[in-house]
């Protein structure tokens, strides 16, 4: 039953992780060249070099890229990695996540929860996806992530009052989450001035914060974030002598690390 049900995550997870890619690749097209140029390319998918339409058997997630070597079918140019990555990426962090819940065991509150972590990465997804290919996070989506962040920790906290009763760490908790994550880099940003950290890395870190709900987890989060960005982008910072690194997409990493493992994290 747990095969099953970690297998059915992670086709959905690739799928998602296909289409987000296609509307970020849209909503980027609709901003430079306007609602007309999406509509030109219809509702299905295209590529986007020689507009051919896509078979359906050239859509199937992760197994369609790697049949076709990353190339149109049409006119063999490079599709290029980000469908990849965002396929296989989403893939991972459904799965990681499904492993955080116990499927026999689970209570209709922790379903709520699973599952609105499951929206939430979505969310983050999507904005992890914009943000590496663009530079860019979207308030829209960001707004939208926060709002699930605010769920997810209003729900967490009800549960906890409800188990153990009323006490203000809950909330010194939660706001401690969200200062660690979003006020520092909202801090950075301003010292900067727009400089270091793009102006939504604090937004997408009060999403980030306030699902997590605790501070501990928080500074897990910052701490890999982090570390993974400095693995990956101090050679392309070194050798273009950017100024400015997009941590979207490592902050978005590091909480689906954080959230596998937070059950043991706050055990250490």
């Amino acid at each position: 039953m747990k095969i099953a049900f970690y297998i059915c995550l992670f086709i959905l997870g690739a799928c998602f992780g296909s289409f987000l890619c296609c509307q970020a690749r849209r909503l980027r097209l609709r901003e430079e060249r306007g609602k007309k140029a999406v509509k030109k390319l219809g509702s299905r998918s295209v590529c986007l070099h020689c507009k051919a339409q896509l078979k359906w058997y050239d859509n199937i997630p992760i197994v369609s890229w790697l049949v076709l070597a990353g190339k149109c079918r049409s006119c063999h140019h490079r599709i290029g990695a980000l469908e990849f990555l965002s396929e296989v990426g989403l893939a991972a962090a459904f799965l990681a996540i499904g492993t955080t819940i116990d499927i026999a065991t689970a209570d209709v509150i922790t379903w709520v929860i699973f599952g609105l972590i499951l929206l939430l990465t979505l969310a983050l997804g999507f904005l992890a996806i914009y943000d590496g290919a663009y530079g860019e996070l979207p308030m829209r989506q960001l707004i939208i992530a926060i709002a699930l962040g605010f769920t997810i920790s209003i729900i967490k906290q009800s549960r906890i009052i409800a188990l153990a009763g009323f006490a203000p760490s809950i909330f010194i908790n939660s706001l401690g989450s969200v200062a660690i994550l979003g006020g520092l880099y909202l801090l950075l940003y301003l010292i900067s001035k727009g400089k270091w950290v793009g102006d939504g890395d604090w937004l997408l870190g009060i999403a980030i914060g306030l699902a997590l709900n605790d501070p501990w987890l928080a500074l897990a989060t910052l701490f890999i974030s982090n570390i993974l960005a400095s693995f990956v982008m101090l050679p392309f910072y070194i050798k273009n002598r950017q100024k400015q690194i997009y941590f979207g997409p490592f902050m978005v990493i590091a909480f689906v690390i954080v959230i596998t493992f937070s059950n043991f994290m706050l055990l250490i």
